[in-house]
Protein backbone atom coordinates (compact mmCIF):
# COMPACT_ATOMS: atom_id res chain seq x y z
CA UNK A 1 0.00 0.00 0.00
CA UNK A 2 2.80 2.72 1.12
CA UNK A 3 5.21 1.56 -2.02
CA UNK A 4 1.53 2.15 -4.37
CA UNK A 5 1.26 5.09 -3.02
CA UNK A 6 4.43 6.88 -3.36
CA UNK A 7 4.81 5.30 -6.77
CA UNK A 8 1.49 7.10 -7.47
CA UNK A 9 2.76 10.64 -6.24
CA UNK A 10 6.03 9.63 -8.04
CA UNK A 11 4.71 9.17 -11.75
CA UNK A 12 1.73 11.10 -11.63
CA UNK A 13 3.95 14.64 -10.40
CA UNK A 14 5.44 17.07 -13.59
CA UNK A 15 8.30 16.06 -15.08
CA UNK A 16 10.50 19.02 -13.20
CA UNK A 17 9.38 17.98 -10.00
CA UNK A 18 9.28 14.27 -10.30
CA UNK A 19 13.23 14.12 -10.72
CA UNK A 20 13.20 15.54 -7.11
CA UNK A 21 11.00 13.33 -6.04
CA UNK A 22 12.93 10.21 -7.04
CA UNK A 23 16.11 11.80 -5.84
CA UNK A 24 14.96 12.03 -2.56
CA UNK A 25 13.47 7.96 -3.41
CA UNK A 26 10.47 8.78 -2.83
CA UNK A 27 9.51 5.71 -4.62
CA UNK A 28 11.01 3.90 -2.27
CA UNK A 29 9.04 3.96 0.81
CA UNK A 30 11.05 0.65 1.94
CA UNK A 31 14.72 3.23 3.40
CA UNK A 32 13.16 5.71 5.29
CA UNK A 33 10.88 2.90 6.86
CA UNK A 34 13.70 1.35 7.64
CA UNK A 35 15.17 4.39 8.83
CA UNK A 36 12.17 5.44 11.53
CA UNK A 37 11.01 2.63 12.89
CA UNK A 38 13.76 2.46 15.42
CA UNK A 39 12.65 6.08 16.28
CA UNK A 40 9.22 4.69 16.49
CA UNK A 41 10.40 2.07 19.04
CA UNK A 42 11.41 4.77 21.42
CA UNK A 43 9.06 7.04 21.12
CA UNK A 44 6.31 4.25 21.94
CA UNK A 45 8.84 2.82 24.67
CA UNK A 46 9.12 6.60 26.51
CA UNK A 47 5.61 7.39 25.93
CA UNK A 48 4.31 4.36 27.88
CA UNK A 49 0.62 3.49 27.87
CA UNK A 50 -0.38 6.96 26.08
CA UNK A 51 2.08 7.03 22.91
CA UNK A 52 1.88 10.89 21.82
CA UNK A 53 0.23 10.72 18.43
CA UNK A 54 1.93 13.85 17.19
CA UNK A 55 5.44 12.93 18.07
CA UNK A 56 5.04 10.15 16.07
CA UNK A 57 3.84 12.08 13.30
CA UNK A 58 6.12 14.59 13.58
CA UNK A 59 8.96 11.37 13.44
CA UNK A 60 7.47 10.26 10.32
CA UNK A 61 7.41 13.66 8.36
CA UNK A 62 11.33 13.94 9.87
CA UNK A 63 12.11 10.72 8.51
CA UNK A 64 11.34 11.19 5.12
CA UNK A 65 13.04 14.45 4.52
CA UNK A 66 16.00 13.33 5.97
CA UNK A 67 16.47 10.09 4.22
CA UNK A 68 15.58 12.48 1.10
CA UNK A 69 18.05 14.94 2.20
CA UNK A 70 21.07 11.45 2.36
CA UNK A 71 19.54 10.40 -0.84
CA UNK A 72 20.31 13.50 -2.75
CA UNK A 73 23.98 13.90 -0.88
CA UNK A 74 24.57 10.60 -1.77
CA UNK A 75 23.60 10.67 -4.99
CA UNK A 76 26.12 14.05 -5.65
CA UNK A 77 28.79 12.27 -4.44
CA UNK A 78 28.28 8.89 -6.06
CA UNK A 79 27.26 9.82 -9.65
CA UNK A 80 30.24 8.73 -11.26
CA UNK A 81 29.94 4.94 -9.24
CA UNK A 82 26.07 5.22 -10.13
CA UNK A 83 26.86 5.73 -13.82
CA UNK A 84 28.63 2.45 -14.15
CA UNK A 85 26.01 0.05 -12.21
CA UNK A 86 22.91 -0.87 -14.28
CA UNK A 87 20.81 -0.43 -11.03
CA UNK A 88 21.49 2.86 -10.17
CA UNK A 89 22.31 4.98 -13.77
CA UNK A 90 19.04 6.18 -14.18
CA UNK A 91 19.64 8.05 -11.06
CA UNK A 92 18.25 11.99 -11.40
CA UNK A 93 22.35 13.19 -10.77
CA UNK A 94 24.00 9.68 -12.50
CA UNK A 95 21.86 10.24 -15.61
CA UNK A 96 22.21 14.76 -15.62
CA UNK A 97 18.50 15.32 -14.86
CA UNK A 98 19.78 16.98 -11.81
CA UNK A 99 22.77 19.06 -11.16
CA UNK A 100 25.38 17.92 -8.49
CA UNK A 101 24.88 21.67 -7.00
CA UNK A 102 20.65 21.69 -7.30
CA UNK A 103 21.18 18.37 -5.64
CA UNK A 104 23.06 19.06 -2.62
CA UNK A 105 20.71 22.60 -1.97
CA UNK A 106 17.91 19.87 -2.13
CA UNK A 107 19.70 18.44 0.50
CA UNK A 108 20.09 20.92 2.62
CA UNK A 109 16.23 22.14 2.48
CA UNK A 110 15.04 18.89 3.37
CA UNK A 111 17.58 18.81 6.69
CA UNK A 112 16.28 22.33 7.15
CA UNK A 113 12.86 21.70 6.99
CA UNK A 114 13.15 18.70 8.83
CA UNK A 115 14.56 20.39 12.12
CA UNK A 116 11.96 23.00 11.65
CA UNK A 117 9.69 19.67 12.00
CA UNK A 118 10.86 18.36 14.30
CA UNK A 119 11.29 22.33 16.61
CA UNK A 120 7.18 21.42 16.74
CA UNK A 121 7.81 18.81 19.52
CA UNK A 122 10.89 20.80 21.56
CA UNK A 123 14.07 22.62 20.41
CA UNK A 124 16.22 19.01 22.11
CA UNK A 125 15.09 17.13 19.23
CA UNK A 126 16.70 19.65 16.76
CA UNK A 127 19.64 19.53 18.45
CA UNK A 128 20.18 15.98 18.52
CA UNK A 129 19.02 15.16 15.04
CA UNK A 130 21.24 18.71 13.75
CA UNK A 131 24.23 16.45 15.14
CA UNK A 132 23.36 13.49 13.10
CA UNK A 133 23.71 15.85 9.60
CA UNK A 134 27.86 15.35 9.80
CA UNK A 135 27.54 11.47 9.98
CA UNK A 136 24.83 11.23 7.16
CA UNK A 137 27.00 13.39 5.30
CA UNK A 138 30.26 11.70 5.68
CA UNK A 139 28.51 8.54 4.85
CA UNK A 140 29.32 8.57 1.16
CA UNK A 141 32.61 8.87 0.95
CA UNK A 142 33.18 5.59 3.91
CA UNK A 143 32.71 3.10 1.43
CA UNK A 144 36.04 4.27 -0.71
CA UNK A 145 38.27 4.75 2.59
CA UNK A 146 36.57 2.09 4.87
CA UNK A 147 36.45 -1.25 4.50
CA UNK A 148 33.33 -2.07 6.63
CA UNK A 149 31.02 0.87 5.11
CA UNK A 150 27.95 -0.22 6.44
CA UNK A 151 29.22 -0.49 10.28
CA UNK A 152 29.25 3.49 10.02
CA UNK A 153 25.61 3.62 8.33
CA UNK A 154 24.62 1.31 11.22
CA UNK A 155 25.41 3.68 13.78
CA UNK A 156 24.18 6.41 12.18
CA UNK A 157 20.52 5.13 11.26
CA UNK A 158 19.99 4.60 14.56
CA UNK A 159 19.98 8.16 16.03
CA UNK A 160 17.01 7.73 15.31
CA UNK A 161 16.35 5.94 18.22
CA UNK A 162 17.52 8.95 20.38
CA UNK A 163 15.91 11.62 18.57
CA UNK A 164 12.58 8.94 18.81
CA UNK A 165 13.26 9.24 22.88
CA UNK A 166 13.96 12.58 23.05
CA UNK A 167 10.81 13.90 20.84
CA UNK A 168 8.98 11.89 23.00
CA UNK A 169 10.07 13.43 26.38
CA UNK A 170 11.76 16.30 25.41
CA UNK A 171 15.08 14.71 27.79
CA UNK A 172 18.93 14.46 26.21
CA UNK A 173 19.78 11.96 29.35
CA UNK A 174 19.02 8.45 27.95
CA UNK A 175 18.02 5.32 30.11
CA UNK A 176 20.17 2.19 29.28
CA UNK A 177 17.09 0.83 27.48
CA UNK A 178 17.61 3.45 24.72
CA UNK A 179 21.10 1.81 24.36
CA UNK A 180 19.54 -1.59 24.21
CA UNK A 181 17.50 -0.14 21.26
CA UNK A 182 19.89 1.71 19.92
CA UNK A 183 22.52 -1.85 19.72
CA UNK A 184 19.16 -3.52 18.33
CA UNK A 185 19.01 -1.02 15.01
CA UNK A 186 22.05 -0.65 14.55
CA UNK A 187 22.88 -4.66 13.86
CA UNK A 188 19.21 -4.81 11.95
CA UNK A 189 20.91 -2.36 9.91
CA UNK A 190 23.88 -4.59 9.29
CA UNK A 191 21.62 -7.24 7.99
CA UNK A 192 19.66 -5.22 5.29
CA UNK A 193 22.45 -3.24 4.03
CA UNK A 194 24.43 -6.74 3.79
CA UNK A 195 21.47 -7.89 1.84
CA UNK A 196 20.99 -4.71 0.02
CA UNK A 197 24.80 -4.73 -1.26
CA UNK A 198 25.06 -8.54 -2.88
CA UNK A 199 22.75 -6.23 -5.47
CA UNK A 200 25.57 -4.89 -6.72
CA UNK A 201 28.80 -6.86 -5.45
CA UNK A 202 30.21 -7.98 -9.12
CA UNK A 203 29.67 -3.74 -9.78
CA UNK A 204 31.29 -3.30 -6.72
CA UNK A 205 34.34 -5.52 -6.94
CA UNK A 206 34.74 -3.94 -10.95
CA UNK A 207 34.58 -0.45 -9.68
CA UNK A 208 36.52 -1.02 -6.48
CA UNK A 209 33.78 0.01 -4.00
CA UNK A 210 33.74 -1.64 -0.46
CA UNK A 211 30.47 -3.27 0.59
CA UNK A 212 29.28 -5.87 3.01
CA UNK A 213 28.87 -8.16 0.23
CA UNK A 214 32.43 -8.04 -0.64
CA UNK A 215 34.02 -8.04 2.99
CA UNK A 216 31.86 -11.05 3.92
CA UNK A 217 31.63 -13.15 1.01
CA UNK A 218 30.65 -16.82 0.99
CA UNK A 219 30.16 -16.08 5.13
CA UNK A 220 27.78 -13.64 4.62
CA UNK A 221 24.90 -15.48 6.45
CA UNK A 222 26.85 -17.02 9.00
CA UNK A 223 27.83 -13.22 10.14
CA UNK A 224 24.23 -11.91 9.68
CA UNK A 225 22.89 -14.82 11.95
CA UNK A 226 25.37 -13.22 14.61
CA UNK A 227 24.03 -9.61 13.98
CA UNK A 228 20.34 -10.95 14.38
CA UNK A 229 21.03 -12.61 17.72
CA UNK A 230 22.83 -9.52 18.80
CA UNK A 231 19.68 -7.19 17.31
CA UNK A 232 17.17 -9.01 19.08
CA UNK A 233 19.45 -9.43 22.12
CA UNK A 234 19.44 -5.81 22.59
CA UNK A 235 16.05 -5.41 22.00
CA UNK A 236 15.08 -8.06 24.93
CA UNK A 237 17.32 -6.05 26.85
CA UNK A 238 15.53 -2.94 26.62
CA UNK A 239 12.63 -4.39 27.20
CA UNK A 240 13.71 -5.82 30.71
CA UNK A 241 15.33 -2.21 31.93
CA UNK A 242 11.66 -1.46 31.26
CA UNK A 243 10.15 -4.78 32.47
CA UNK A 244 8.09 -4.80 30.53
CA UNK A 245 5.17 -7.62 30.41
CA UNK A 246 4.92 -11.12 28.43
CA UNK A 247 3.75 -10.15 25.46
CA UNK A 248 6.41 -8.00 24.57
CA UNK A 249 9.22 -11.12 24.97
CA UNK A 250 6.60 -13.37 22.78
CA UNK A 251 6.59 -11.32 20.33
CA UNK A 252 10.74 -10.33 20.32
CA UNK A 253 10.79 -14.07 19.45
CA UNK A 254 8.12 -13.92 16.76
CA UNK A 255 10.20 -10.90 15.15
CA UNK A 256 13.43 -13.18 15.34
CA UNK A 257 11.86 -16.21 13.76
CA UNK A 258 10.74 -14.18 11.20
CA UNK A 259 13.71 -12.29 10.36
CA UNK A 260 15.55 -15.61 10.20
CA UNK A 261 13.21 -17.51 8.03
CA UNK A 262 14.06 -14.40 5.54
CA UNK A 263 17.92 -14.79 6.31
CA UNK A 264 17.93 -18.49 5.41
CA UNK A 265 15.39 -18.40 2.45
CA UNK A 266 17.48 -15.46 0.82
CA UNK A 267 19.43 -15.96 -2.16
CA UNK A 268 22.36 -13.83 -2.06
CA UNK A 269 23.57 -14.35 -5.68
CA UNK A 270 20.33 -13.36 -7.19
CA UNK A 271 19.23 -9.70 -7.14
CA UNK A 272 15.80 -10.31 -7.13
CA UNK A 273 15.78 -12.21 -4.43
CA UNK A 274 18.03 -9.30 -2.28
CA UNK A 275 15.71 -6.80 -2.91
CA UNK A 276 12.36 -8.34 -1.86
CA UNK A 277 14.41 -9.74 1.47
CA UNK A 278 15.91 -6.32 1.95
CA UNK A 279 12.21 -4.79 1.68
CA UNK A 280 10.66 -7.35 3.65
CA UNK A 281 13.31 -6.52 6.46
CA UNK A 282 10.60 -3.54 7.34
CA UNK A 283 8.05 -6.47 9.14
CA UNK A 284 10.82 -7.17 11.42
CA UNK A 285 10.34 -3.60 12.60
CA UNK A 286 6.76 -3.07 12.45
CA UNK A 287 6.91 -6.42 14.28
CA UNK A 288 9.36 -5.00 17.24
CA UNK A 289 6.79 -2.01 17.06
CA UNK A 290 3.78 -4.57 18.18
CA UNK A 291 5.82 -5.95 20.73
CA UNK A 292 6.41 -2.71 22.67
CA UNK A 293 3.10 -1.32 22.29
CA UNK A 294 1.75 -4.77 23.79
CA UNK A 295 4.29 -4.88 26.44
CA UNK A 296 3.32 -2.03 28.03
CA UNK A 297 -0.69 -3.36 28.37
CA UNK A 298 0.30 -7.42 29.44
Amino acid sequence: MLHKISTDVVTKSPHPVRAYLLLMRLDRPTGYVLYLLPGLWAAVLASGRRPDLLAVVVLAVAAVLVRGAACAVNDAVDRDVDARVARTVTRPVASGTISVGNALLFAAAQGLVALLVLAVLNVQTVLVAAASYPLIVAYPFMKRVFFWPSAFLALVMSVYVLIGWTAATGSLHYPLAVYGLYACGAFWTLIHDAIYSHQDKEYDRHIGVKSSALLFGKATKAWLAVFLALSVGGVWWAGSRMSMGWAFYLIVVAAGVFLSTLLVRVDLDDPTSCWDTFVANTYYGWILLAGVLAGQFT
